[in-house]
């Protein structure tokens, strides 16, 4: 779960966010909309820590892990495709990475060894014996042929990056995934694979995307970020909108009737100003005396 606390964020003059209260609960997928400007990325970054909010708090359920979508696409250039996929479970590849060193040394001690031991235990219980097949199963699923799987991700076209960096956020189920226009670069077949490993997923999902059909999909819930303030509504895009033009409507048909009665009173104010302007105006009846 993630929840944030009185969070506001200024730049300069400017307000981002003000005073923000939202809860984000597991289970749900979150998907956030509004206008360009409105600040829809920066909400992300603060999410996952990579900048920081003016004031307020942001607390994340203790021990869950976090994945978001990399927005450099640059970042893995010298590293292999599948090893970028990884590289997505931090404390996995971790492991992995410590596990080979030790195996590969020359002089290999009964301390190492004992380390060794340790690690293979913790990669047994973190399933890292299926890594590989399953950052291949992802590669696949996002059109990334098997014979790039072992290429230097320098060598790959830009859109072919980006569904990689995707594969890594997807990768080793993280308690809470936080994607920022994952749609991006995709074909149509390639987004109804997304659409569908999204709904299938169990945890926590915060989304931005201007992909309606896509959000219609896969939100469970859609986060309004307008006038500095943000708003969760149960639903997809669809409900939200068809609900917000409802009670948009409303509001106007309302505005209407109060506006209906405020003329009704100044016309009766009006006609009640010159009948007594017209009374005044009248001569008044002069009595005649008797000698």
């Amino acid at each position: 779960m993630i929840s944030v606390d009185n969070l506001s964020l200024k730049f300069g003059k400017r307000t981002l966010f003000d005073e923000v209260n939202v809860k984000f609960t597991p289970g749900n997928c979150y998907g956030v909309i509004g206008a360009n400007g409105a600040g829809k990325s920066t909400f992300l970054k603060i999410l996952s820590g990579e900048i920081d909010s003016t004031s307020g708090q942001i607390s994340i359920t203790p021990g869950q892990r976090m994945a978001v979508l990399k927005q450099n696409h640059f970042e893995f250039d010298e590293v292999e495709v599948l090893k970028t996929v990884i590289m997505g479970h931090k404390k996995l590849y971790a492991i992995m990475e410590e596990k080979d060193a030790i195996y590969m040394k020359a002089d290999f001690s009964e301390e190492d060894g004992i380390r060794a031991s340790e690690l293979e235990g913790e990669f047994a219980e973190m399933d890292g014996w299926n890594a590989e097949s399953d950052a291949a199963a992802l590669l696949s699923g996002l059109g990334i042929s098997e014979e790039l799987h072992y290429e230097q991700m320098k060598n790959l076209a830009g859109n072919q990056k980006v569904r990689v960096l995707l594969a890594q956020a997807l990768f080793g189920n993280p308690d809470i995934l936080i994607l920022d226009e994952p749609t991006n670069d995709l074909d149509a077949e390639t987004i109804k694979w997304l659409e569908d490993f999204l709904v299938n997923f169990k945890n926590l999902v915060i989304v931005v995307s201007h992909d309606r059909h896509f959000l219609d999909e896969v939100a469970t819930h859609i986060v309004d970020i307008d006038f500095a303030k943000i708003r969760i509504y149960s639903g997809n895009y669809t409900f939200w909108y068809e609900s917000s033009q409802l009670a948009a409507k409303q509001r106007s048909d309302q505005n209407k009737k109060v506006e209906e009665k405020r003329k009704e009173l100044q016309e009766f104010i009006m006609r009640f100003s010159a009948n007594v302007a017209k009374s005044k105006q009248r001569p008044r009846e002069r009595r005649c005396s008797k000698n």
